[in-house]
């Protein structure tokens, strides 16, 4: 018959004990070793829960289908009658013997000090229904016993882990309206935003991984949510887009479900998310390295490789911090991705218009040979170094949080697979373009280069303006016309459309201006 997945809340320990003492001590004794004062006389014995080797094959779940349920042909009986909270607190009693107090406070230490354990187990119902076998076949046995001994001591903990779940959304969401309907429109606002950078950010990658679609949806939703609370004046309007948003939220959990993950999803996610964000780092480094090449100035390389490489360590550390010591919060990745991605923007706006002036210029060798030895000493080679390292982390912290996101779903070797496949591919495209641009004559280098640079630029300002909406430190005014295609930067909010269209305009007049320029140089005109 139907029984709960998991309980309603975290067990009380105390009362498990309790419970087992009276109900179940005398089969299977005092420490749960199956040598209780009746275990003689019955055939078959009672079970030994100290039995390791077969409790790592045994969840929360399966003890209390058995609690509840009991064993034909045995001893045990149903304890169908007492209330749901007792028979869970006794299945979280019986599934702590086998593993030892000493486990136990390693367990505490793995829990709070390592985000991507939490993330595997964000509620009660992943818990009941994990095995010891199946936890470690992610994380090691050693490990798994540890954090389960820990965690069937303390169950209250995966309730009280930190924020990152469609739960504190919808709990923020509800507070959010309640705060809107006493007309404290500041406080909504800040739970607004609350739900979105502590519930629904920090899944984010996974469900893109999974659905991307529905995640874009959420996303949508929860900005026309906030731009509600600071215009709206009907709490009739907010409170269905909560309902709205609820929806979503139970199609989300159903594709987060542990079963919904696939070998599969596993690789295409990996793969792709490596390839859409790394493809927009490579398109600049490439673009450096073969301006670089054309300038003849090879000893400058070292900066834009240094640039590349650091970015690299740097995304290394960040992810064994982010894995073993801190987590990295939905605001500090929004406004990491928000700035970065301007200031890239802004960088690259001015390099695209003078790279589009110098594909016109008549004396293109003679400004390499007067302006570039005294530009790179007096400088711009860090600058190089900075400008290779900042579009390289902010894709490379990006992919960070994501892969942490797909690594808890276990399937580990997917996972490099996908990996593996998009590095391969990004190779092969970063030794084409190079091949090619050897090939291009200086003026259409220069020209294709700055055209390249003028979209990213434009792409970069869209999607820095959308971070830093999601954040909170831009307001939200939603365009129902616009489509949203991340990709290029597009994004259905009035806001990141002007922020294209201003970059777009500036670009427009540069190269109207170098256009203009080009005639009293003396030269042809280039397009």
């Amino acid at each position: 018959y139907p029984v709960p997945l998991a309980p309603a809340k975290a067990p009380d320990p105390a009362m498990g004990t309790r419970l087992y003492v009276q109900s179940c001590s005398s089969c299977h004794g005092l420490t749960g070793d199956g040598h209780g004062p009746d275990a003689a006389r019955l055939d078959p014995p009672p079970i030994a829960f100290t039995d390791a080797e077969r409790a790592r094959q045994r969840s929360v779940f399966a003890l209390y289908q058995v609690i509840s349920q009991g064993i034909d042909g045995t001893a045990m009986q149903s304890f169908a009658d007492l209330p749901n909270d007792q028979r869970w607190a006794l299945a979280f009693r019986a599934g702590s013997f086998a593993l030892t107090d000493a486990q136990a406070v390693e367990g505490e230490r793995l829990w709070k000090s390592q985000p991507s354990l939490r993330a595997r187990i964000p509620d009660l119902k992943t818990l009941v229904a994990l095995t010891p076998a199946a936890l470690a076949g992610s994380i090691g046995q050693a490990k798994a016993d540890a954090v389960l001994a820990y965690l069937r001591r303390h169950p209250d903990q995966v309730m009280q882990q930190a924020p990152g779940s469609l739960a504190v959304a919808r709990s923020k969401l509800a507070q959010s309206l309640a705060a809107f309907r006493r007309g404290d429109r500041r406080g909504a606002k800040e739970l607004a935003l609350s739900a979105y950078l502590d519930g629904f950010e920090p899944i984010e990658p996974t469900l893109s991984a999974r659905d991307p679609t529905l995640m874009s949806r959420i996303e949508g939703a929860m900005g026309e949510y906030r731009a509600a609370v600071e215009s709206s004046t009907s709490a009739d309007d907010v409170a269905e887009r909560v309902a709205v948003l609820g929806g979503l939220f139970d199609d989300a959990e159903a594709a987060l479900a542990p079963d919904a993950a696939t070998q599969a999803s596993t690789f295409l996610g990996a793969f792709t998310i490596l390839l859409r964000e790394g493809l927009e780092a490579l398109l600049i480094v490439v673009a450096m390295i073969a301006f670089l090449r054309k300038a003849e100035r090879p000893e400058a390389l070292r900066y834009v490789h240094g640039g590349w490489i650091g970015a690299l360590i740097a995304g290394g550390l960040t992810w064994a911090v982010a894995t073993y010591a801190i987590g990295i919060s939905g605001a500090s990745r929004e406004l990491t991705e928000g700035f970065g991605s301007l200031f890239a923007a802004i960088v690259l706006l001015s390099v695209g218009i003078w790279m589009h002036g110098k594909a016109q210029a008549d004396q293109w060798q003679r400004y390499i040979r007067e302006k570039m030895s005294r530009a790179l000493s007096s400088g711009s080679g860090w600058f190089l170094f900075g400008l290779a390292f900042l579009v390289v982390y902010r894709e490379v912290f990006e992919t960070i949080l994501f892969y942490a996101a797909l690594s808890t779903q276990g399937n580990t070797a997917m996972l490099l697979a996908g990996a593996g496949a998009a590095i391969s591919l990004l190779a092969v495209i970063a030794w084409a373009m190079l091949r090619y641009s050897r090939t291009l004559p200086i003026t259409q280098f220069f020209r294709y280069s700055s055209w390249l640079m003028a979209a990213l630029t434009v792409v970069l300002a869209g999607k820095g303006v959308a971070a830093l909406q999601e954040a909170g430190i831009i307001d939200i005014a939603p365009l129902a016309s616009v489509p949203r295609i991340s990709m290029l930067g597009l994004f259905p909010t009035f806001q990141s459309v002007l922020a294209q269209l201003l970059m777009l305009a500036v670009i427009v007049i540069g190269f109207a201006w170098n256009r203009r320029a080009k005639p009293r140089a003396g030269g042809p005109l280039a397009y």
